[in-house]
């Protein structure tokens, strides 16, 4: 949809996704093209068909046709992120689902894809030429309502499935075959458009999937506006190539116009460069993009992908128009934040489990270091995911727009296997432009984990002072631990006081002086055993045998995950 003279058609993109072999090619190639090899680009073809009514009552009196661009999005593993890198200006997904195979796992990915990113779709079986004449009508009643119990549990529950065969007799077939139902898949598409939200506000950011030089004139690069708008005159620059150029001629539709924006299909024409640069790739506003070594997520699992997702793990990390191999760090928030209510308020009622990004991410709050992502699927609980971010460590690094969607997956997991390879989203909350960032930025990440140890007392010294042992190691520092808190399993809170002795004991300073009961047991514990009660008095029953329970010492503290000084914390 563009508000500039010269369109007085809208573009309405629809994706077409399916598994490698399921046809997908014939429905979005133009008829002339033989080739059915496995597309591996998003490869764009058009029709244009009369305004349909429902959308001339929409408000789109303005426009006098509309054109579907068919987008076929590569089912191979390594293109998982064309398929992204194209998502933001998908109106409608088209998955095309092989009559006789059913879904297998690239579908079910292709439909993770088209949940994170659109919210309609239409379902193609195609191949119905490959079912018997007498059992055609049954089969492919069969697999529609298959395939409506697969949807159920997806945003596109309900959604239209009609039967086609699109390349009849195979690829190899002469071409006098004639498609069948491909006139009703065209009405179909027609019932299900609307007129797509498009906005010209925000900087420009526009994929490439063509580039090409005309003598005497310049480059022409075609491609799909992702975001923003663009004009006559306008400087664009292209990242890949880090040069800036200014746009000397745009068309639509064959035909010249004075700009475009986001959703529009345009060819734009620029100041020369080698074409052979830029097969594919963004062209952005000058400065837009960031190139960033590091990044801060929101990230949620993707149900169906088998694995735990683990701190430390490597992921194929997919954003804006790049796929690079990252190192994963996940946290969450403190337990005690997980909503409480304010001390001096009434309790507030259960809340409602609101949206990804209820919580928004900020360095001033404290997030505990997770081994791995946190499921709402506890022993206990069957509730929705706790809130959870993700540091994501780029191997190189990455050029995408701010607020960039963020896939993870498993891409080396072998694609005939029967897995689902993705692994989790989120958004690009905070991206790292510093090479150094482990150093410059990193540090003001307030990620901490808890730690606990134990130890024993071994005798008091005075009513304010016990010796400890077993809590450190004798080669440890204890220079770093004096000052810290310590309990004891009787009651008393007490300081770590300094080192004693050689073995790695200590002395424990205990303001308010030891419980008389404490004093007792430890005299008892450490007088020689088999003694009984003194002076011929029987030995009390509560009175423990020597050592029999020591009295223990507990030290809990935290250190930030980033803090390059290993600071011990206490609350």
């Amino acid at each position: 949809a563009s508000s500039f003279p010269g369109t007085k058609i809208l573009n309405f993109n629809v994706g077409v996704l399916g598994h490698v072999d399921s046809g997908k090619t014939s429905l979005a190639r133009n008829p002339q093209s033989r080739e059915r090899g496995i597309t591996l680009d998003l490869g764009f073809s058009s029709f244009t068909v009369e305004l349909p009514a429902h959308l001339r009552e929409a408000g789109g009196h303005r426009y006098h046709s509309l054109q579907f661009t068919l987008v076929d999005c590569p089912g191979h593993a390594s293109l998982i992120r064309t398929i992204i890198g194209g998502a933001q200006i998908i109106d409608l997904m088209m998955l095309v689902v092989d009559v006789v195979k059913g879904v297998q796992t690239q579908t079910a990915e292709c439909l993770l894809i088209g949940e994170l990113t659109c919210p309609r779709m239409v379902v193609v079986l195609n191949k119905i030429d490959l079912l018997p004449p007498n059992k055609r009508q049954s089969s492919i009643e069969k697999m529609t309502k298959r395939l409506h119990k697969t949807l159920e549990n997806t945003r596109f529950k309900d959604c239209p499935v009609i039967a086609v065969a699109a390349k009849p007799g195979g690829p190899e077939a002469p071409d006098t075959e004639e498609p069948q139902g491909v006139p009703e898949l065209i009405e179909l598409l027609k019932k299900q458009t609307y007129l797509p939200h498009r906005d010209p506000e925000g900087d420009l950011l526009m994929a490439v999937d063509h580039c090409f030089s005309i003598r005497g004139q310049g480059t022409v690069m075609t491609g799909t506006i992702l975001q923003g708008s663009l004009a006559i005159n306008d400087t664009v620059e292209i990242p890949a190539l880090k040069v800036t150029k200014k746009v000397k001629s745009v068309q639509m539709f064959r035909k010249p116009v004075s700009g475009a924006m986001q959703g529009d299909r345009v060819g734009v024409c620029v100041t020369q460069f080698d074409p052979k640069l830029l097969e594919r790739g963004v062209v952005c506003a000058p400065g837009s993009l960031r190139t960033l070594y590091a990044a801060l997520i929101s990230v949620r699992k993707i149900g169906y992908f088998k694995g735990s997702l683990s701190t430390r793990a490597k992921f194929h990390i997919t954003v804006g128009h790049e796929t690079v191999m990252a190192r994963v760090t996940f946290f969450g928030l403190p337990p005690t934040d997980a909503r409480q209510p304010p001390s001096d308020a009434t309790p507030l009622p259960p809340e409602p489990q609101l949206c990804p990004l209820d919580t928004p991410f900020s360095f001033d709050r404290e997030y505990l270091y997770q081994e791995e992502y946190m499921t709402g699927q506890g022993e206990a609980s069957s509730g929705p995911d706790p809130e959870q971010w993700a540091l994501l460590e780029f191997e190189r690094p990455v050029t995408c727009p701010s607020l960039s969607l963020v896939i993870g997956s498993k891409l080396d997991t072998d694609i005939h296997a029967n897995a689902c390879r993705l692994a989790f989203h989120g958004r690009l909350l905070k991206g790292f432009e510093d090479k150094g960032y482990a150093e410059t930025a990193l540090p003001q990440l307030h990620i901490y984990k808890t730690k606990h140890k134990e130890g024993q007392v071994e005798r008091v010294t005075d009513d304010y002072t016990v010796i400890g042992r077993n809590l450190f190691k004798k080669e440890t520092n204890l220079q770093l631990f004096v000052g810290l808190k310590v309990t004891l399993s009787t009651g008393e809170t007490g300081s770590i006081d300094g080192g004693f002795g050689q073995s790695g004991k200590f002395k424990i300073r205990v303001s308010e002086g030891l419980h008389p009961e404490t004093k007792r047991l430890l005299s008892s514990t450490s007088k020689k055993k088999g003694k009984g009660g003194g002076k011929g008095e029987p030995a009390s029953e509560d009175e423990p045998k020597a050592d029999s329970q020591p009295i223990s010492i507990h030290l809990h503290f935290k250190r930030y995950v980033f803090d390059p000084h290993k600071k011990m914390v206490q609350s």
